[in-house]
């Protein structure tokens, strides 16, 4: 997800992603495909950027099996004008969404995969439970999302920061980046009608942890 301080005139579109475009663009078409994605499948990235990640799944998914969402069009526009020519997917068929209510009913598709990654990290959770609901409704029954969050592995920093291994990063739990307990989203997900399964480290560089949603009752355990 991008940095919804970022300003256009003073840092770069993957500036304002997090940086490390190679590394984490990479990581995550190799983590989805070892979870099952394949080229026919529907993919939905949430917070899709510039796509850091989105560059890769374009050449690896079907024609048209891509949509992307993003809260900051200029940030669309960067990913369309130079990364798609750039990574020399210019002649792919695919979708960009600029919503920040994360609303996907203008694309009228229902998906196989998602992935929100560094999403839930800058939200507050009122936030991410309107993600959940709106992209759990549009999941296919046996649909999947993923989703990246900072962890706070026993509960024990609902008041004070806490620092990430790998990176360094310092997330809080009522601030940009935020930390939570992994028994926040088993709540979030029995108020939008979904079950999670957290699945941990991924081998991210910064120390994000990953978790999956599914409807309730295809699948997943809490």
């Amino acid at each position: 997800m991008t940095d919804t301080t970022a300003n256009p005139a003073s840092a770069s579109w993957r500036d304002a992603v997090g940086g490390l475009w190679d590394e984490v663009g990479r990581l995550q078409l190799d983590f989805m495909v070892s979870q099952g994605l394949e080229p026919h499948h529907t993919f939905l990235d949430v917070g899709c950027g510039c796509l850091r990640g989105g560059v890769h799944f374009l050449r690896y998914l079907d024609d048209g099996k891509y949509y992307g969402l993003e809260a900051q069009q200029w940030l669309l526009d960067a990913a369309v004008q130079e990364e798609v020519p750039r990574h020399g997917v210019a002649d792919r068929t695919f979708q960009l969404l600029c919503r920040d209510d994360f609303d996907l009913t203008s694309f009228g598709a229902s998906f196989d995969y998602a992935i929100a990654q560094s999403v839930f990290t800058h939200q507050p959770w009122n936030t991410i439970l309107r993600c959940l609901w709106n992209v759990g409704a549009a999941l296919k029954p046996n649909g999947r999302f993923y989703a990246t969050f900072f962890e706070d592995p026993d509960g024990s920093h609902p008041a004070k920061p806490l620092t990430h291994t790998p990176g360094g990063i310092v997330s809080f739990p009522d601030k940009d980046p935020f930390h939570y307990p992994f028994d926040v989203f088993v709540e979030l997900g029995k108020r939008t009608h979904l079950d999670v399964a957290c699945i941990g480290g991924w081998n991210h560089p910064r120390g994000q942890k990953m978790m999956f949603f599914t409807p309730a009752g295809n699948g997943s355990q809490r």
